[in-house]
């Protein structure tokens, strides 16, 4: 049968009440089996309104011969047994039920999306899921549980934003500062500069690629004792990697041969970020964006360069990845702050 993994939580109630009967009505259920079940957490909570009660987290490893979306139709009937009510987006609830993993399935239907999308960066999550499930493997990132929760414990607090042109990183990148006390590390562009590039991108994009993969190399320098301070974060409006995407779309074949193996040597010297945060929107919504903003050049980019930073730009997020992502896709403004805030705070 099938090994599945859910999450438990609740802060409404008596907390523990409501997870033992949880616990109690899977193991009744037909064609579901708990194996393991963790032991219980109390964790502050992660976004929606302030000054709820704490938590009470945990997690189970299930086995079951149910379809995903009939173990969440099971799941959700548990919740409402409980007295779980519409509420609120990350409002306070008795019961709190999520479908994590269902093997190594990836499913999106309508309601449940497989892996669930914010398991690679919940501590309160990870670590009860590693009591009972540490070798399961995110099939999307390709890292176990056990894997994920280290890398909450051991990486450098920098959270990189990457989109393609008109995505509003540098925007997002700049709220997020003002929210959460935290260090901003912006890339400069030379507004003539960047115009001398578009006017003719075959002839000048060598040594402007070649720019901003050393500045960004400067601004991520290993080295920099400022990286020694783990209690505070650092936001940066670009991301490493994204100097691949760029050079894919801009270079020849012969000139991206040689830019990879300086960005190889270049990537040995940086920090990876904790979270990776891929910002997207639709080819029509970008051009919109740099349309109304108008800086010099960028009126020849096409809807066929913005596919291609797109695809290229998720492509390299997920072929190697080095951090879990996450990703925002033609998101309202304030919802993706939510988004990103909620996902830092559960990184702590």
């Amino acid at each position: 049968m099938p090994y599945c993994l859910i999450g438990l939580g609740s802060n409404l109630g008596d907390r523990r009440r409501n997870l033992e009967f949880a616990l109690a009505r899977l193991a009744d259920a037909l064609y579901v089996q708990v194996v393991r079940q963790s032991t219980f957490h109390e964790t502050a909570p992660v976004g929606g309104p302030k000054r709820q009660p704490f938590y009470l987290n945990a997690a189970a490893l299930l086995q079951t011969t149910l379809s995903p979306e009939a173990l969440f139709e099971v799941l959700q009937q548990i919740e409402r047994e409980a007295g779980r009510r519409q509420a609120e987006r990350w409002g306070a609830r008795p019961l709190d039920l999520d479908l994590l993993l269902y093997e190594e399935r990836v499913l999106e239907v309508p309601g449940l999306k497989l892996p669930h999308p914010r398991l690679a960066w919940r501590r309160f999550v990870l670590e009860p899921a590693s009591e009972v499930a540490g070798e399961m493997r995110h099939p999307i990132l390709g890292w176990t549980i056990v894997r994920l929760r280290e890398h909450l414990d051991t990486a450098v607090p920098l959270v990189a934003f990457a989109g393609p042109i008109g995505a509003g990183k540098t925007v997002l990148a700049r709220a997020l500062c003002r929210r959460r006390p935290a260090r901003l590390l912006t890339e400069s562009v030379d507004e003539n500069r960047l115009a001398v590039f578009y006017s003719d991108p075959a002839v000048h994009a060598w040594s402007f690629e070649l720019e901003f993969l050393q500045q960004r190399r400067r601004l991520l320098d290993a080295e920099d004792p400022q990286w020694r301070n783990r209690e505070r974060w650092t936001v940066g409006d670009f991301w490493f990697d994204q100097s691949l995407a760029f050079a894919e779309l801009w270079l020849t074949s012969e000139q991206r041969t040689a830019f990879y193996a300086r960005w190889q040597e270049a990537r040995r010297q940086v920090v990876p970020p904790k979270l990776l945060v891929l910002v997207d929107a639709s080819n029509a919504q970008l051009l919109s964006r740099i349309r109304q903003r108008a800086r010099t050049g960028e009126s020849v980019l096409t809807e066929e360069h913005l596919e291609h930073l797109r695809d290229a730009l998720r492509t390299r997020a997920f072929q190697s990845p080095e951090c879990p992502v996450l990703e925002l896709n033609q998101p309202d403004p304030d919802e993706a702050l939510q988004e990103v805030l909620a996902a830092v705070d559960a990184m702590d």
